[in-house]
Order: structure tokens, then C-alpha cells, then sequence
């Protein structure tokens, strides 16, 4: 594993936080964008509604309807590149 801050991705290819607690993080966000920073077992957290404000280009992705899931597969890019809050 790299040296310094490691992006999600990194953290679940070694194992540290699973696959479904991303998927847990998604849906929690998408239930309530307002919930607050997603917290992993391992302690590690991310805000995902800081990263989409954050980031420009969700302000060009429909949220509803049949572009939900075009959504979705941009938030989950975003949040496997984003470097979480170590524990």
C-alpha cells in the first residue's frame, strides 16, 4: 500500500473497510444527503455530501428518475478516488 493518505479504493483492496460498508455509505447518503460524514468500522470516516458539493461536475447529474443509477455510478467513482478521514 502507498505511503500517506490512502483513497477508499486502497483501503478496501487491503482489506481494511468492505466493499458493502461503501455500499452502506451510498445508500445512506442517497437516503439523506444531510446525514453527516459516513463512519467505517475501521474508524476511517467520509463526508460524501462535502465531497459532492465539492465537486462540479454532480451538478450536472440528475439525482431522479431513470438517471438515479448514472448517479450513483459517479457518486461511487468519486467515493472510491476520495481520501477518507483516518482513524
Amino acid at each position: 500500500m502507498q505511503a500517506g493518505p490512502s483513497t477508499l479504493a486502497d483501503l478496501r483492496k487491503a482489506g481494511i473497510i468492505s466493499s458493502q460498508e461503501i455500499v452502506a455509505a451510498i445508500d445512506v447518503y442517497l437516503r439523506d444527503p444531510l446525514a453527516g460524514p459516513y463512519h467505517f468500522a475501521s474508524g476511517h470516516s467520509l463526508d460524501i455530501a462535502r465531497l459532492v458539493n465539492a465537486t462540479p461536475a454532480f451538478g450536472e447529474v440528475d439525482r431522479s428518475g431513470p438517471r438515479e443509477k448514472a448517479f450513483r455510478t459517479v457518486l461511487t467513482a468519486a467515493v472510491m478516488s476520495a481520501q477518507p478521514t483516518a482513524p
